[in-house]
């Protein structure tokens, strides 16, 4: 029987019953965190704290103190993956504000739901990636955290089910590239790694964090920015990146692309 974590306390998830009035139902009044747990420990808890943070910063809420810090929020997710007897897990975080109203915020106080899913680690190659052409990233406030613009990305990945594609990548409406439709988007050129800026639109995301902070300790120079699709495509060689996975991507459009070299994508994946 799979449990659940609602506000603190562990329910069998066929009893869970949601009160209403529900601000994150009726006005998506909140956010999300994909998180996975492995080897006994909550991978990049402290990026994922320091995200949650500024997500309740800039929607004025206040985070419970389960959820507040890097060790409170292993602890707490940590006591949901051993009621599941999961040796691993992939976990999804919900927080959104108290309370009924409309749009006025009635108070800063959150409500949150945890749950998680056995985590099967798939490191393995992208085949077949293109551009979106149905849906535009939209750099905002609240870009950088998961849930104020999930709309966005349910109709990329309706897109790219649509069009036979293993992955899609998002842009923004001047053309620049943002992101894969669920990760960050890396590429290699002349011993260099590019990333797109976050004022693209992008999500702020942990693991974007994370490849940055190991290519600079391999003294790989990392460039942000806003690049054009012919600049990605003249790439060496691309992969994405979420808390998942970092997977190389084979091709995009029609141009196929090379691997990055193994050390250098044990280095990231490490």
């Amino acid at each position: 029987m799979s449990v659940v974590l609602f506000n603190e306390k562990l329910v069998e998830a066929t009893q869970l019953a949601l009160p209403l009035p529900n601000r994150g139902l009726a006005f998506g009044d909140g956010f999300f965190e994909t998180l996975i747990f492995s080897s006994n420990q909550l991978r990049l808890a402290d990026d994922h704290a320091a995200r949650m943070r500024q997500a309740t910063a800039a929607l004025y809420l206040t985070l419970p103190a389960p959820l507040a810090t890097a060790e409170a929020l292993a602890s707490t997710l940590g006591a949901l993956v051993a009621a599941n007897q999961l040796p691993a897990a992939r976990l999804r975080l919900q927080v959104w504000r108290g309370g009924g109203g409309r749009y006025t915020p009635p108070t800063d106080t959150t409500e949150w739901l945890a749950t998680a899913e056995p985590f099967v680690p798939d490191d393995s190659p992208i085949g077949v990636a293109d551009f979106a052409r149905e849906t535009q990233s939209m750099y905002s406030l609240l870009s950088f955290c998961k849930g104020p613009q999930a709309w966005l990305y349910v109709r990329a990945a309706h897109e790219r089910q649509q069009r036979g594609l293993d992955e899609i990548i998002l842009c923004d409406a001047a053309g620049h590239v943002a992101e894969a439709g669920a990760a960050a988007v890396f590429w290699l050129k002349d011993n260099a790694l590019y990333t797109p800026a976050l004022t693209s639109g992008c999500v702020a995301g942990v693991r974007r964090a994370d490849v940055l902070r190991r290519a600079a300790v391999l003294g790989m120079p990392c460039r942000e920015g806003l690049y054009l699709a012919q600049d990605l495509v003249a790439a060496e060689a691309i992969f994405t990146a979420n808390v998942a996975a970092v997977r190389v991507v084979q091709q995009v459009g029609n141009v196929t692309f090379g691997a990055p070299e193994p050390a250098l994508l044990a280095g990231l994946r490490t």
